[in-house]
């Protein structure tokens, strides 16, 4: 954000709590128009939600939270875990994968790996990311886990560490039986796809590849955004009876990243079609914004008896938010600290929260930190502030 003018509200009548409001002070011989924003598209499924990737934000959802089968968007996961394992040291892309009889029966979607052959993890990953293979979802977990049943354990797990409440694995690919299928909800969908986003950055492409040959058997993505928008670059399609027509993409435009997730769609053409229409949506009306900059200074308050008579406060981290296009400049920003600070301060310190309102609506609230180390200051420093501070509170009251 873009701090045009600082002004401290400062009172001697003030108890308690100090409140200094950061104003942006916009020099404009027009008043900022309040965002018109339209009622979010009809979106044709059963499930659907959609999120700034960055922010977490929900921008549109419906239904968001209940168990569904989500077919083979199940190999979501199963790629995940196996891109984990080797990022942790256990898996290569180039390890040999023995395909036992039970991966080589696999019904449904197929990468045509041959029984008792090897076949490396990369073309494993690539045959359960792009040609949704079943085949290579079985032959990876049994690799990773020893058995199917073993690394559905695994994928639970996961499940828990990433917070997906709504989410229950049976197998690795997603297949329903007559006895069961796996559950997952539009949310936890995707938070899996974030975490897949922000944490494999490295092995991300693979989800945009058109295509895939192995066995000299060429395969398209069924992703058919991946041909129709260039802004479109991942994730997983998902198709059986009982899931419906079921579509995790994502798509980067503007510097701003959204992830959209519908499940339950009647056609290959219509989860395309609600996932545009959410898309379109998303890109047009919102924006990511950079609020702050890592260590960014917000303001300067007093202190008593330190070494020095002021302190900096500012933000640890980046910030971003999510909100109406083109409303960056009505934002305004209040900082919220002890009316009186001693030293000593350590750097670092938590001093008080920031609030960062649009329309009366609350965008981000966050800590404020000591940017400097401040001692106390010497016997003389400490009595003399003692004393201002007592006469101080003696005529204010």
């Amino acid at each position: 954000m873009s701090l045009k003018n600082v002004i401290f509200y400062l009172s001697p009548k003030v108890v308690g709590r100090l409140y200094v409001l950061l104003l942006l002070v916009v020099f404009s011989n027009t008043a900022i128009a309040q965002a018109i924003i339209p009622r979010p598209p009809e979106v044709a499924a059963t499930s659907y939600i959609l999120l700034d990737a960055r922010t977490g934000h929900i921008i549109v959802e419906e239904n968001a939270d209940e168990p569904l089968p989500p077919a083979s968007l199940s190999k979501i996961m199963t790629s995940y875990i196996a891109i984990e394992e080797i990022i942790n040291g256990n898996l290569s892309l180039n390890d040999q994968v023995h395909i036992s009889e039970k991966a080589w029966r696999m019904e449904g979607s197929k990468m045509f790996v041959g029984v008792n052959t090897q076949v490396s993890v990369e073309d494993l990953l690539r045959g359960i990311i792009i040609q949704s293979g079943n085949d290579a979802s079985v032959a990876i977990a049994e690799h990773i886990a020893g058995s199917e049943e073993a690394f559905a354990d695994m994928m639970n797990q996961y499940s828990e560490v990433l917070g997906m409440t709504n989410s229950f694995f049976m197998n690795s690919s997603g297949l329903d039986t007559e006895l069961y299928y796996n559950t997952m909800s539009a949310r936890d969908l995707a938070t899996l796809a974030k975490a897949t986003i922000n944490r494999h950055g490295e092995f991300y492409p693979m989800y945009a590849e058109r295509e895939f040959t192995y066995n000299d058997i060429r395969q398209s993505n069924r992703n058919t955004l991946l041909f129709r928008n260039r802004n479109v670059d991942g994730l997983k399609t998902g198709w059986t009876d009982a899931a419906g027509y079921c579509l995790v993409a994502s798509a980067e435009r503007d510097g701003m990243r959204l992830i959209s997730v519908v499940m339950g769609t009647v056609s290959e053409e219509a989860r395309a079609i609600e996932t545009q229409k959410l898309f379109t949506y998303g890109f047009r009306y919102f924006e990511t914004h950079k609020l702050y900059d890592a260590n960014q200074i917000l303001t300067n308050v007093p202190v008593w008896s330190g070494s020095q008579n002021a302190v900096d406060l500012g933000i640890r981290d980046e910030v971003y938010v999510t909100i109406p296009r083109g409303q960056a400049e009505s934002m305004t920003a209040t900082v919220d600290v002890d009316e009186v600070i001693r030293a000593p301060l350590e750097h670092g310190q938590i001093m008080g929260v920031v609030n960062v309102v649009l329309d009366n609506d609350m965008i981000y609230r966050g800590d404020v930190f000591a940017m400097q180390e401040v001692e106390q200051g010497g016997f003389l420093k400490r009595f003399v502030d003692w004393l201002s501070l007592f006469f101080s509170n003696l005529f204010s009251g």
